[in-house]
């Protein structure tokens, strides 16, 4: 989803400062409105110190730069499908596809990310990028990988946003994929079919808390965590790194949605929000997850990790980090919601 991002070299630099040490008063003065009380910068130093220096993409995005936006309910066809031509260029958003562990392979952009497990009876893809990228992305990036897009049998859209639902419409038609959203997202999407036009599956299966979907021995569990929609959903499942079963935590959906002039609309939805990373994060904890992994690559750092991946060898792969380091992931995003939330209290209080 886009956000309203600072440009200033004023914002930029304090930006830096917030991430380079401790906390002061004085550097959240200096970036965040409406000011920061002890509790705010509490917070948000409880979510650098689980960061340290693994979770920077995650903690800048959720505790120092500005909100995304809310919901756009405005039923207009975007721009890059009016206009192909006015598509981002392609140097902005490819990367190059990779095998990450013996069944699940990364087959999004830079930015942008979609995964493909492998399972002896077909292929459940999780996310699709725009519309205009997913056909090199997606379909181009599995047969790369000698993947066959024809064994696509589920596609898992986590959340209704155009960066990763651009491709379900296509996926669908094509290939027959069976396409899982969760209830608010489906129905955001018939609500508004200008703003998804090409990019709208017709109405499939519906994703519940605790949904389990399973497809030639593997099963992906989907939780459903609101917060940056109305409707996102998280999952768990399981791969294999060189025969070795390793549990993964797919978080669906990351980014604060929020409006510094809507304060109680706000801290109601961030109030759902840490409810969320709560809830994936304990299904985390209980399933043992020590691979972390996002639709966005600068939460999970998903393209540089392809690259280490590269140079290998008999090394640990870099997406297992650890249980330790999933649930520190978690911790950034909670308090980071939190030290929001009290910033939005306050200036709640400060109008009355």
């Amino acid at each position: 989803m886009p956000a309203r991002f600072a440009s200033s070299p004023l914002a930029a630099a304090a930006v830096l400062a917030a991430l380079a040490g401790p906390a002061s008063a004085q550097t959240i003065r200096a970036f965040d409105e409406p000011g920061a009380a002890k509790d705010v910068v509490a917070a948000q130093q409880a979510a650098k110190t689980a960061a340290e220096f693994t979770f920077l993409g995650a903690l800048a995005r959720t505790c120092f730069l500005p909100p995304s936006r809310s919901e756009d309910l405005s039923d207009t066809v975007p721009a890059y499908v009016a206009d192909p031509g006015k598509a981002p260029p392609r140097s902005s958003w490819f990367a190059e596809p990779a095998k990450v562990f013996d069944n699940l392979y990364f087959v999004g952009g830079k930015i942008h990310s979609a995964w493909a497990l492998q399972t002896r009876d077909g292929i459940i893809l999780f996310d699709t990028a725009y519309p205009y990228n997913s056909e090199e992305l997606i379909v181009g990036g599995m047969k790369k990988l000698g993947l066959d897009p024809k064994d696509i049998k589920y596609l898992l859209v986590s959340h209704a946003h155009q960066d990763h639902i651009g491709g379900a419409e296509m996926i669908q038609t094509r290939y027959g994929a069976r396409v899982v959203m969760s209830e608010p997202d489906w129905t955001l999407v018939e609500k508004v079919p200008k703003r998804f036009k090409t990019m709208a599956p017709k109405r499939d299966i519906v994703a519940t808390d605790g949904m389990q979907l399973t497809l030639g021995g593997s099963t992906v569990t989907i939780w459903f965590t609101p917060g940056h929609t109305d409707g996102t959903t998280s999952f768990t499942f399981q791969v294999l790194d060189s025969g070795k079963p390793l549990n993964v935590v797919y978080s669906g959906g990351t980014a604060l949605v929020y409006e510094w002039d809507q304060p109680d609309w706000s801290i109601a939805n961030l109030q759902k929000y840490i409810d969320s990373q709560r809830h994936l994060a304990a299904e985390a904890r209980r399933t043992g997850a020590t691979v972390l992994l996002s639709n966005h690559s600068e939460f999970d750092e998903a393209e540089k990790k392809n690259r280490m991946l590269a140079g290998r060898g008999n090394g640990p792969n870099p997406y297992e980090i650890g249980a330790d380091w999933v649930q520190r992931y978690f911790q950034v995003t909670e308090n980071c919601a939190r030290a929001t939330q009290l910033k939005l209290a306050r200036l709640k209080a400060g109008a009355r």
